[in-house]
């Protein structure tokens, strides 16, 4: 029979509608009937393309025997994390304090006043290797729950003094180059000269860590920040986390040498990684980075854009419950499709009758293969794979394909739309800042109603109140956006996006951007976050923003704000850069000459100097093109670039940098020396 979950829009709900535990929805509904029968409640917290979320749905959520236990002793609540990152933050912080680490599925049981006493990520149905078993945990949370009350009270108010202590941060004056030095050495220290990568298995892409690096290398001048950048992006784009058939990254590689991925594709794994391969591609030249960029398009194109502009979040790791099967090959399925170029194949790519992967629960080779590059494909190669791939491609295509999480989240397209402007910019290609275009606009169009900036877009309705990173992350877009094609509309909507988020999140008292609005699901309060996981946090994003619309528009103020973020987080970024890399690439800004730029001019004027900008690796400056059909606009948002006109009628350089401004020039190599 269906539980409560089968109107809710979100993919992953959906999955567990059928479930034999009575599910219900975050909501009143839920902690009240909790209050009325006197239970507990059960939160298990997921989403769609989570391999384990599906091991122990399957497992425990669809046994009935576990679901009537379930059924008596809680009440059970399923959330999307990705629909719900506030709710996700909050206990995903409880159980990282009470176990040392976090993960999905999350699973918190807590009092009907949202209090948690009990969590953990993944529980097997059954005890094994010293890991509890549903079967034993729920009747013993029974138990305490109804015979010893003072254990739960006891419990939930030693949660709620650590978590308020995880939300006191040590103040102090703006952080210096001494906090990006220290977080870039942390890094090379940890940085693993033969694969690339930082640590230890598993390693994760973290492609914010390698823009900072560029960012050191550009400071400092210093080479061994840029291979350590040069051989990561290397690495990965060879090894099996990179989808050498159908393109796009895999989530992250089980193994030091990029092999084995985790096999699930995240839409914002797609949009950062695309601009750390931009960027890379503007520092080496190396054209397999240019390659990789453009191949990140055509699959996020191809499998992951919505038919409106919108981008979906995710593809699963599993198909036909397994993981990986989609993506992985028997010898014998390729000299049977290869025929006379399959030997060549197999040598290239790693190809072996027994396999050329150990799986990782096992630790055996079961036949199946990766494809896998030891080193780039020469361009004789690399035309004949083409063609080759096309094939295997074709055969793939025709497999059960993992599932397609389909709802469409503000802040993870708005990861994409500024990392296809960036490439679009840097590459000068119409098609890639076309697709951010059309993005920003579906955006508008969907996801802010009422002048209300929502979070989820799904099955035709938009819903759930924006929270920090749809507004940061989508200011960012819109400065990329802007940067890419001067159309001074870009900017305006980043400056009022910005405003309307100092406004509902901004703490008066401490500093810092709140991760949500004020609502009753904070059941410790609204969270701040400085720490840059997966993607970036809030803040840190916001630092840069905030720098650079201070200096596209000469508002100071906005400057204070961020000067305001880096003072309320002081220590945390400068003990412990290295997990917040971004902000510090907001710092190193500050201390890298920042230069301001603009072009009194039309484009087609300056498509030399823009040549320049496009090419070079220049990081640390932000730049205006005046010209006839923008110049009404932005001088009302830049009120500066009102005094900046072509002089003698010619197209017309400005550069400022520390404060100070450079005299206009006019001539072709002043320009160019201008730019340096």
């Amino acid at each position: 029979m269906p539980n409560k979950l089968t109107k809710e829009h979100s993919p992953y709900l959906q999955q567990h509608a059928d479930n034999p535990v009575d599910w219900y929805p975050w909501g009143d509904e839920a902690f009240k009937k909790a209050k009325e029968e006197n239970k507990p409640v059960f939160l298990s917290v997921g989403y769609a393309t989570c391999h384990w979320c599906h091991v122990m749905a399957h497992e425990s959520f669809e046994d009935p025997e576990i679901a009537a236990l379930m059924n008596e002793a809680f009440i059970n609540i399923k959330v999307d994390r990705e629909e719900r990152p506030d709710i996700d933050n909050t206990y995903m912080t409880v159980c990282q304090m009470l176990t040392g680490q976090g993960g999905w599925p999350l699973t918190i049981i807590m009092t009907p006043d949202k209090e948690p006493f009990f969590a953990g990520t993944y529980i097997p149905k059954e005890a094994r290797f010293n890991r509890i078993g549903l079967r034993q945990l729920i009747p013993g949370v029974k138990g305490m729950w109804e015979n010893e009350p003072e254990r739960v009270k006891k419990a939930t108010d030693k949660i709620k003094k650590g978590f308020a202590k995880s939300q006191e941060f040590e103040g102090g004056r703006f952080p210096g180059s001494e906090a990006y030095d220290y977080a870039a050495e942390q890094l090379l220290h940890r940085f693993d000269n033969e694969h690339g990568g930082f640590g230890e298995a598993p390693k994760f892409p973290s492609p914010h860590n390698l823009m900072f690096l560029l960012r050191q290398w550009k400071l400092k001048g210093e080479d061994r920040f840029l291979e350590a950048v040069s051989t990561t992006l290397k690495k990965m784009r060879l090894g099996g986390i990179w989808d050498h058939i159908g393109f796009g990254f895999h989530r992250y590689s089980t193994d030091r040498e990029w092999l084995l991925p985790h096999f699930e594709k995240m839409l914002y794994d797609q949009a950062l990684l695309m601009m750390a391969y931009t960027e890379g591609w503007q520092a080496t030249k190396n054209p397999l980075f240019k390659q990789t960029v453009f191949e990140i398009a055509e699959y996020v194109e191809r499998n992951l854009t919505d038919p409106h502009g919108g981008f979906y979040s995710a593809e699963d790791a599993d198909s036909e419950g397994e993981e990986g099967k989609f993506y992985v090959w028997e010898k014998s399925e390729i000299t049977e499709l290869l025929g006379d170029h399959a030997q060549t194949f197999c040598s290239l790519f790693g190809f072996t009758g027994e396999g050329n992967f150990k799986e990782e629960a096992t630790a055996k080779r079961n036949g199946k293969n990766i494809p896998n590059l030891n080193k780039p494909l020469s361009d004789e190669q690399k035309e004949w794979f083409d063609s080759i791939r096309e094939t295997l491609f074709k055969e793939r295509e025709e497999r059960v394909h993992p599932l397609r999480d389909e709802k469409i989240l503000t802040d993870w397209n708005a990861l994409m739309i500024a990392a296809l402007a960036k490439a679009g910019f840097v590459f000068d290609d119409a098609r890639l800042i076309s697709l951010a275009k059309n993005a920003f606009s579906f955006l508008e169009e969907k996801l802010i109603l009422e002048k209300q900036l929502l979070h989820r877009f799904n099955n035709g309705e938009a819903g759930i109140k924006a929270m920090a990173d749809d507004y940061a992350f989508l200011v960012w877009a819109g400065i990329e956006l802007y940067e890419a094609t001067f159309d001074a509309e870009y900017l305006e909507k980043s400056l009022h996006l910005n405003q309307q988020f100092l406004q509902d999140f901004w703490d008066d008292k401490k500093s810092g951007f709140f991760f949500s609005i004020a609502d009753e699901d904070q059941v410790y309060g609204r969270q701040k976050q400085i720490y840059d996981g997966a993607i970036p946090s809030a803040n840190s994003v916001s630092l840069m923003n905030l720098i650079r619309l201070s200096r596209l528009t000469g508002e100071t103020e906005l400057e204070s704000y961020a000067n305001k973020i880096g003072e309320a987080f002081s220590a945390d970024l400068t003990r412990s850069g290295s997990s917040i890399t971004h902000a510090m690439q907001a710092i190193q800004f500050l201390n890298a000459d920042a230069k301001e730029i603009s072009f009194a001019a039309e484009p087609v004027e300056v498509k030399e100097m823009l040549t320049i900008l496009r090419d070079q690796f220049l990081p640390f400056h932000v730049f205006h093109i005046i010209s006839k059909e923008n110049k009404v606009l932005l001088n009302t948002v830049s009120a500066y670039t009102a005094a900046q006109s072509r002089k003698g009628n010619k197209p017309t350089l400005y550069v400022c940098e520390n404060f100070t401004c450079e005299h206009p020039v006019t001539e072709l190599e002043q320009m160019k020396k201008l730019l340096g």
